[in-house]
This record gives structure tokens, sequence and C-alpha cells, in this order.
């Protein structure tokens, strides 16, 4: 479980963003700092297939692009989703035209997979967040109970799970098709 490190009350944003990283990474939620928890093996099997599978349709096409454990600064938070997606164009880049190393944007799509001892209140609020700042997607995928639950603006959220197609961004709809089934078949060494 997420729980506050030591920190005085309603640190400010401004004063987080200057503390060392920290590993796993921290999070500034409502004044406070929270550490998420080590990735263990489900969470880190599930992260390392997912990013790439949708990486290898949406990059080609210039399209989206996928990344891990990327610090998203917007709407008085630091949060860092496990996966986190963003549309070609709004990708940050430098004046050299690389990729920013500093996003103050909400992603596209959130994706969060829970950990053990993390909490789901706490995870799922975090993608609510996203939403509320313009996220058009979120995922809570839930390995011990084999589940995805989808999450879009201004709709109740739907729990996939076997056989079901997982929502996409409407962007990547005719690229990438994933089931529930598909995603916990990572867990798997066959």
């Amino acid at each position: 479980m997420m729980s506050p490190l030591q920190s005085p009350p309603q640190l400010l944003l401004e004063d987080f963003l200057q503390l060392a990283e920290t590993k796993p990474a921290s999070e500034y939620i409502n004044g406070q700092i929270y550490q998420k928890p080590m990735p263990k093996g489900k969470h880190s099997a599930i992260q390392t297939f997912l990013a790439p599978a949708i990486n290898q349709v949406a990059i080609p096409q210039r399209i989206a692009r996928a990344f891990t454990e990327l610090r998203c600064t917007f709407g008085g938070r630091s949060i860092v989703p496990d996966i986190t997606v963003f549309s070609w164009q709004r990708i940050p880049l430098d004046a050299n035209g690389e990729i920013e190393n500093i996003f103050e944007i909400y992603p596209d799509w959130a994706i969060e997979i829970l950990s053990p001892e993390q909490s789901p209140t706490r995870v799922i609020d975090k993608i609510l967040f996203c939403l509320n700042h313009g996220t058009e997607l979120g995922w809570f995928i839930d390995p011990q109970e084999k589940l995805v639950m989808i999450f879009k603006p201004g709709k109740q959220p739907e729990i996939k799970q076997d056989g079901d197609m997982l929502p996409v961004l409407n962007s990547l709809e005719d690229l990438l098709k994933l089931s529930a089934q598909d995603i916990f078949s990572w867990l798997t060494l066959n």
C-alpha cells in the first residue's frame, strides 16, 4: 500500500519537484508525497509486454507513443503512472526536436497495474484525476483478479475479462486489438 513519506504538511508542488527522485518513484498528491511500491513479477511482466505492444503499432504510423514510469505533472499533482500513452502531436519536444525530459501535461491514456501492496482506491483515484484533466482513456489492470477496469470520461467504469476486447485510444482502434486474455497471457511462460 502506498503510504505518505515523512514530509511537511501541505508540501508545495514546486518544493516536491526540487527533491531528488526516488526508486521506486514518489508521487505528489494533495500536498503529500507517496512512494510507489516496487513492482513485483506480475506487474513487471505486464508492463514489459504492454508498452512495446502499443509502440509497435503506434510509432510507425506516428499516432502515439507509450512511456513507462514517466512523471507527469499537471493539475497540481505530479504522478507516475505505470504506462502513459501520448498522441504523437502532444509529445513535448525540446529545442532540438527531441522528447522533453519534463512532461507538464496529462496523458491521453493512463494505464495502472495493481501491485499486491497498493491501495486500489488510490490507484483508481489517479486514473480519475487524469480523466478529469483531459485524459481520454484509463485502464486499471488487476493481475490477481485477471480483470481490466476501463475508465472513460463521463461514463461508468466497465469490467473486461477473458476474451473481452479492450478499448484503446480512438486513433489506435484499427491497429491495436487486445483482449483481457491477451494481457494476462503474458503472465505465463507458454
